[in-house]
């Protein structure tokens, strides 16, 4: 497999954020992704992409070296789309667009991929990926090994995404629990080398009649042809705070996991399910340690911290990294979501996650 791991600096980063285009007084979601990309005016740095469904777009960095400069390429190409007229949804899902209004986009590899997957596309989820740059090929493996048994808590902490269809559901990320219906969208097991990777790889992209690895969409995953080791399990953040945090979480424990003893985590049965009580309760989650043993987010989140603090100073972001406290305080983005709709129905749910032209 041609890789480009080590062509760039080693734990540069690369940010995407999907979002929902609606409109920008009431939220509602617009199919409008062709019409706004036509408008837009090229950005000095990073890019905006159509996505699967026509109401996305996605947010790209380029490789930065530090949080603050993946913050700012973002914080400019979300302007970016404001200033093409429309609104912009900071959550997992959208809070009330039933199903069957989005529609896919048309082109060749979003009409593959709803071939594929039929119905299981039809309700829109916007994801964070955070992109680690690696120096070769089995420190991609040992970084893909460790950050496994961090996801649960990683996902617990960035779940975004309570409402869907109308309705509380009852979870903290119903777009952890809405891919799940995906193909190839969980964690797949710790690999023992690069070509361990590689053979497993080819195995399942013929099985699974697809035409590249690009079409197994993991959680975490390495990814040769952009030489680093890609996170896609967070819902997109509510606030850029708590984005720079996660983004800092997962830069610095990729650099931990680099140096640290090679871990192969936990088995994928205990992930899967770790996974699921993350989605369901979100930072008031108990998930098992390393032990196995059920323990709060919050002890979780302290022994994380420890790993992540020196690395963080080294990479430039231990001011965001701190940032990951005062979230989980918060009750994450979940719990914010709840506190707006308590106080102001829908409305103000929409209200409260949607970026507008001016804001």
């Amino acid at each position: 497999m041609e890789h480009s791991f080590g062509t760039g600096e080693p734990f540069s980063l690369g940010v995407e954020e999907e979002l929902c285009l609606v409109a920008p007084a009431t939220g509602a979601l617009l199919n409008d992704s062709d019409a706004v990309l036509d408008r837009l005016e090229a950005p000095d740095a990073g890019e905006v992409e159509g996505e699967l469904l026509a109401c996305q777009v996605e947010l790209i960095s380029g490789v930065c070296e530090t949080v603050a400069d993946a913050m700012g390429q973002l914080g400019e190409l979300e302007r970016a789309v404001l200033d093409a007229g429309v609104g912009l949804l900071r959550s997992g899902t959208h809070p009330n667009a039933q199903e069957g209004e989005a529609q896919v986009s048309d082109k060749e590899r979003y009409r593959l991929i709803s071939s594929l997957l039929g119905d299981a596309v039809a309700t829109p989820v916007s994801a964070l990926h955070v992109h680690v740059g690696v120096p070769d090929p089995e420190t991609a493996i040992r970084v893909f090994n460790g950050l496994r048994r961090h996801l649960p808590l990683l996902e617990a902490l960035g779940a975004n995404s309570p409402f869907r269809h109308d309705r509380d559901t009852g979870l903290a990320s119903a777009r952890e629990i809405t891919l799940r219906a995906w193909a190839r969208s969980g964690a797949p097991r710790a690999f023992a080398s690069f070509e361990d990777f590689e053979k497993s790889t080819e195995a399942l992209t013929a099985v699974a009649e697809v035409p590249d690895y690009t079409f197994h969409w993991w959680k975490l995953r390495p990814h040769p042809r952009l030489g680093t080791v890609e996170l896609r399990a967070l819902d997109v953040q509510a606030r850029p705070e708590h984005t720079a945090a996660l983004v800092a979480a997962v830069q610095s424990l990729a650099r931990h996991e680099a140096q640290a003893e090679p871990v192969a985590g936990p088995a994928p049965e205990i992930l899967d399910e770790a996974s699921f009580k993350a989605a369901r309760a979100g930072v008031a989650a108990m998930l098992p340690d390393a032990a196995g043993q059920l323990r709060p987010v919050a002890d979780l989140l302290d022994e994380a911290m420890e790993l992540a603090r020196p690395m963080a100073r080294a990479l430039g972001c231990a001011e965001e990294l701190e940032g990951l406290t005062a979230l989980a305080g918060q009750g994450g983005g979940a719990g914010l979501q709840h506190v707006a709709h308590r106080e102001g129905g829908m409305g103000g749910l929409l209200h409260a996650l949607t970026r507008r032209p001016g804001d």
